[in-house]
């Protein structure tokens, strides 16, 4: 055993330091057991894979070998939200604990940090959209004044959703870098010094891909010297990453450049250029690209593989994008002859041409490898995406050696800071973890397409006494999912667990649509009840998220019923309410990926082609991964109690639904609708 495992192993120990950092802290073999490996892979260098139940405390199994090493550290976690507990509650728990001299820095995107030249150009911005949106502004500069690092989720009441923060915050595009008049004040450049000068830097992953697509100078400076990475909420990678490695172009961003560039021109260089001229023509070509696509279902991604978008006319479609193309060209052209009156010229050019290029990758093939598709909604998005991020990650980041600095049209002589090598003769130590990375002993959904296959691969089952604390109910009469009855039974079924248990329910719905079914029909099926017991129905979309967590699990408190929670995508992971808040969660039906989505669709082709089964090898792994992600959400600690419903009778009459409950936590079985009622009678009691 070698020096770092021996101290780790002290460390969980029943007396150990843990016992002092962590409440009712108690010694789970399983936590151990993924602390020496990860203490191990530290030690050698290599990459491990772990997956960790929920309960057995993965951020402490990673953190104590990582701090312990003396190793300079990068955590990337999938959320913000995660980034701020991770940074703001546990390291620096631990720090204290283990007695350790560590520098910690929180290192988030530009669009995360109030931007001081932006924000001073919106105080001048004649067209704020409402009377609210001005109030707002004077509060973030009544902030931006006494805040240290400008980081805009230390501003309470702010809506994550105001169209107010674009307006306040940078971009790459926009960023005027070392020509902005705020360049030394810049809340960015200082959160990006202190994490080079950090021994351990929390980030996110889609900083961390963001960076690594473009080459800025946030992960070409900082991975190189830093020789542990753990990446927590792994799960997420692929997902994240291909967003970042394609090629993407909105006709929002046309309208964005149309607003900046005349703002800019009106006040640097009225009258040297027609501004409102080329601002018009990029209005008017947005809005040409997307009055050719017509009619459409907001939301609709129309798969790509010919000339046009399906549905969409081949010439017509051409000509607007085209047009585009012009409008872009032109705007730099006219930025291009005022760039030295001010560097805000400078960067528009620059942000111009880029997107002119962008316009005319559109108009040639899509690249092999890739799926190019339209996604359809009150403005327009032109995406061009990998399959995964397999490649990217073994050619670009666990690569040892330097990169091609001929990989990016961005590429310059310093891009070659972007070389990673491993420090040290050991090799890097790669950690990936998560509650959640597949359904079978070598996590192929998880390893496969972030590139993986040969790291380690550690399971790590949760401590949870499942049989004990919960139970699964399937109910076999409900109507078929693609039936339009089917949401009214769910919330039916869902409105009485609630009326029994005084809300302390969540139900996860696949869709939108779904969503917004449910919520309606559990408020009309509530209603009889007296308004002070009345459990509160929140809905997703009509409250921040921030603001529907903090209600939720506030609970039956303040003299108010407890709540009721319908929510799709983002609440199916990350969401935690531990204790009585919640016990019961109802899912709707089984998460399948959606099949005419064009990225599932190239997948699943790509499969078939290689002689494997699309169904078997990806369709059921993702819904098994998903799945078991919902179903987290109801037993967070050792006390929970709680029932599992999954409103789709697939799961006990299909073959394949062996598999996927073999996925849940081995939860005890209820096996209708009286065996339900008293299971909720005994959790009320």
């Amino acid at each position: 055993m070698g020096a770092l495992e021996s101290d780790v192993r002290d460390a969980f120990a029943l007396d150990g330091v843990l016992s002092r950092a962590a409440e009712q802290f108690r010694e789970r073999d399983g936590q151990t057991q993924m602390a020496l490996a990860v203490a191990r892979t530290i030690e050698n260098g290599g990459v491990l894979v772990v997956e960790a139940g929920t309960g057995v405390g993965k951020t402490f199994s990673y953190l104590v070998p990582a701090l312990l090493s003396g190793e300079r550290i990068l955590l990337s976690t999938a959320t913000k939200t995660l980034q701020d507990q991770l940074f703001g509650r546990d390291l620096p728990r631990l720090v204290e604990a283990l007695g350790l001299p560590v520098r910690t820095a929180l290192l988030k995107g530009r669009t995360s940090y109030v931007c001081l030249h932006r924000l001073d150009l919106a105080r001048h911005d004649a067209s704020l959209p409402e009377r609210g949106t001005v109030r707002t502004l004077a509060k973030i500069e009544q902030w931006s004044k006494s805040t240290r690092t400008g980081d805009l989720a230390e501003l309470p009441g702010l809506d994550e959703r105001s169209p107010l923060i674009p307006l306040v915050t940078s971009t790459r595009e926009n960023c005027l870098g070392a020509q902005c008049p705020q360049f030394k004040p810049c809340h960015v450049n200082l959160a990006r010094r202190e994490a080079l000068a950090a021994d351990v830097v929390v980030i996110n992953h889609h900083l961390f891909f963001a960076d690594l697509a473009v080459r800025e100078s946030g992960m070409a400076e900082l991975l190189p010297s830093v020789r542990v990475v753990v990446f927590d909420e792994a799960h997420q990678l692929n997902e994240i990453g291909v967003q970042f490695l394609g090629v993407q172009l909105g006709s929002g961003q046309a309208l964005d450049l149309s607003r900046d560039l005349l703002a800019a021109g009106l006040q640097h260089a009225r009258g040297l250029v027609d501004w409102q001229q080329l601002a018009a023509a990029l209005e008017r070509a947005a809005r040409e690209l997307r009055l050719v696509v017509g009619k459409q279902w907001p939301g609709t991604k129309l798969r790509w593989a010919g000339p046009s978008p399906d549905t969409v006319p081949a010439e017509g479609w051409k000509a607007a994008l085209d047009m585009l193309q012009h409008a872009f060209e032109d705007a730099a052209g006219g930025l291009g002859t005022v760039s030295e009156i001010a560097p805000d010229f400078v960067r528009l050019h620059d942000r111009a041409a880029q997107l002119a290029e962008r316009a005319a990758c559109f108009a040639t093939p899509c690249a092999t490898d890739s799926v190019r598709w339209l996604d359809v909604g009150t403005q327009l998005r032109l995406v061009e995406s990998p399959l995964d991020i397999a490649e990217a990650m073994r050619g670009r980041v666990l690569k040892i050696g330097q990169i091609d600095a001929g990989t990016s049209d961005r590429a310059t002589d310093t891009d070659n800071a972007a070389d990673f090598t491993d420090p040290g003769d050991r090799g890097r130590a790669w950690v990936f973890t998560s509650a959640t990375l597949g359904d079978d002993p070598k996590l192929r959904w998880f390893t496969e397409p972030c590139g993986l296959e040969s790291a380690e691969v550690l399971r790590v089952q949760s401590p949870f006494d499942y049989a004990r604390q919960a139970a699964l109910y399937v109910p076999r009469t409900f109507p078929k999912p693609a039936d339009p009855a089917h949401g009214v039974e769910v919330a039916r079924l869902a409105a009485r667990g609630a009326a029994v248990l005084g809300g302390r329910t969540l139900v996860l719905t696949t869709t939108l649509r779904a969503l917004r079914t449910i919520a309606d029909t559990m408020r009309l099926e509530l209603e009889s009840i007296d308004s002070a017991l009345r459990p509160e129905v929140l809905a997703q979309g009509e409250l921040p998220k921030r603001v529907l967590m903090e209600r939720f699990r506030e609970g039956a408190s303040a003299g108010r019923a407890g709540c009721v929670l319908v929510a799709s995508a983002s609440f199916w992971e990350g969401f935690d309410a531990p204790g009585d808040v919640l016990q019961l969660v109802v899912i709707d039906k089984l998460p399948f990926p959606p099949p005419n989505d064009p990225l599932v669709e190239a997948r699943s082709e790509r499969l078939e082609a290689q002689g494997r089964n699309a169904f078997g090898d990806y369709s059921l792994p993702e819904a098994a991964v998903a799945l078991k992600q919902g179903a987290g959400r109801l037993i967070r600690r050792e006390s929970d109690r709680g029932v599992l419903v999954i409103c789709d009778a697939r799961l006990v009459t299909m073959g394949y639904g062996r598999r996927l409950v073999a996925a849940l936590p081995p939860m005890r079985r209820i096996e209708n609708a009286e065996q339900f009622d008293a299971a909720l009678t005994e959790l009320r009691t």
